[in-house]
């Protein structure tokens, strides 16, 4: 993927997203590139969006996986281009799903979606589209509440973002 060893991805793929654990660090699409100079390993990661308080954290994991398996690592915070949610994979598409949060639409349904215009966000609870949205933020500033008509559980939308 990245065009390096299946080790180096296998352990950047154990680094889960401190905010969503069930998604690795490679799902979201963060890890952008990867290099070894001089036996480190520069590691390339962006921000679901500019300030996200987890990169540290990220950064702090990747390196602690790195040094149990005897390998430095040095993190650079990379901001362009801007992260977008077509950067995660379909198995983080499908884990953000399975873990109770609607994952990410195109640009046109999310806008739609979130001024209320159509209800196009599939409850993740009973696979009703009869959804409305509570509040524009949710969990997180990355994700919208919704909640479900029909079965009346609330969960999160996590937002577009191109």
């Amino acid at each position: 993927m990245l065009g390096v060893s299946t080790k180096i991805e296998e352990l950047l793929t154990s680094v889960s997203d401190p905010e969503i654990p069930v998604l690795s660090i490679m799902d979201m699409g963060i890890v952008r590139k990867v290099e070894l100079v001089d036996n480190v390993y520069r590691i390339d990661i962006t921000p679901t969006y500019s300030g996200c308080p987890a990169m540290d954290t990220i950064g702090d994991d990747i390196v602690s996986a790195f040094e149990k398996e005897d390998l430095k690592a040095k993190i650079n915070l990379v901001l362009a281009p801007a992260w977008t949610t077509g950067w995660i994979t379909e198995r983080g598409r499908k884990a953000l799903e399975d873990y109770g949060i609607a994952a990410p639409r195109t640009a046109e349904v999310d806008k739609a979606a979130l001024l209320g215009e159509a209800n196009t966000i599939k409850c993740t609870n009973c696979g009703s589209l009869n959804t409305k949205m509570v509040s524009r933020f949710g969990s997180t500033a990355c994700k919208a509440l919704f909640q479900c008509v029909d079965c009346h559980e609330p969960f999160d939308y996590f937002k577009c973002l191109k």
